[in-house]
């Protein structure tokens, strides 16, 4: 069984995860980029890309001049991106923890979603701020899994109760593969006991209603732990299916994950 519990093999969930990830977040992540100044030249490292739309980003912003390094563990996605075919960027397949790091240090290092999946993750983000050149930003991002309630939004009683139901038992099977449900929580503290300046962490959280990329990702997420989580008895088959009618009902809305975001610099010297 593989410890990473979206399976990117399952590949009509795992491109509705990167299309609905990219739509709800990448303006967000996004912003909080350009606040390092990334700009032509730079080498940046995307770990963990997911789709490479962030990947992609950067190119454009690093021009000609610069150097995009662009990480994953299954680098399928990535290697068929048409807007990854840019001569400035370099896809490897990489594991974090266990494999060498990249020979060059970097201006800028990104993550998001990928190290909380993570059971070393601590060791892993600690040699991600090896990589990087003195001055060199790291923006990290990760969701709360804890961090709040989900039915505020919600007017119906019963799908909410439901729905809380569902990532309950998501959770239970990520924190079996060592998921930390708050890592999110902790990447402020875990940045400034690495010895970064000007350490900073915000965090997102929406209403989403039945329809929207949101409910897509949730749909895709549940589909892939369907049959695990029925056949440990978290969750029923009817259960599901009614949580699947809500995902697609727009009168239907519940509140997301807290995505933090986290960045620092290494200091100069």
């Amino acid at each position: 069984m593989s410890q990473y519990i979206f399976d990117n093999a399952a590949q009509r969930q795992a491109n509705q995860r990167f299309s609905s990830l990219e739509t709800l977040y990448d303006l967000w992540t996004i912003s909080h980029l350009e606040r390092t100044g990334v700009g032509p030249g730079w080498h940046c490292w995307e770990v963990g890309a997911g789709g490479g739309s962030i990947a992609a980003w950067l190119a454009q912003r690093c021009g000609p001049g610069g150097y995009v390094l662009v990480t994953d563990i299954d680098e399928r996605f990535l290697v068929e991106s048409a807007a990854l075919h840019q001569p400035m960027i370099e896809i490897q397949r990489h594991d974090i923890v266990a494999d060498p790091l990249p020979a060059r240090s970097f201006d800028l290092i990104h993550e998001r979603l990928m190290l909380f999946h993570v059971p070393a993750r601590e060791q892993a983000l600690a040699r991600m701020v090896a990589a990087l050149k003195p001055g060199g930003w790291i923006v990290i991002e990760a969701f709360d899994r804890n961090f709040n309630d989900f039915s505020y939004p919600s007017t119906n009683a019963k799908g909410a109760a439901l729905y809380q139901k569902m990532p309950g038992a998501l959770g239970q099977l990520m924190e079996a593969r060592g998921v930390d449900p708050v890592w999110g929580r902790s990447l402020y503290r875990r940045l400034r006991a690495l010895g970064l300046v000007d350490v900073g962490m915000e965090g997102y959280m929406a209403a989403r209603e039945g329809g929207s990329a949101g409910a897509r990702l949730a749909r895709a997420n549940f589909e892939q732990i369907r049959q695990e989580g029925t056949a440990a008895g978290l969750i029923t088959d009817e259960e599901v299916a009614q949580m699947f009618t809500l995902l697609d009902d727009p009168d239907f809305a519940y509140g997301s994950h807290i995505m933090f975001t986290a960045w620092g610099r290494r200091p100069q010297s």
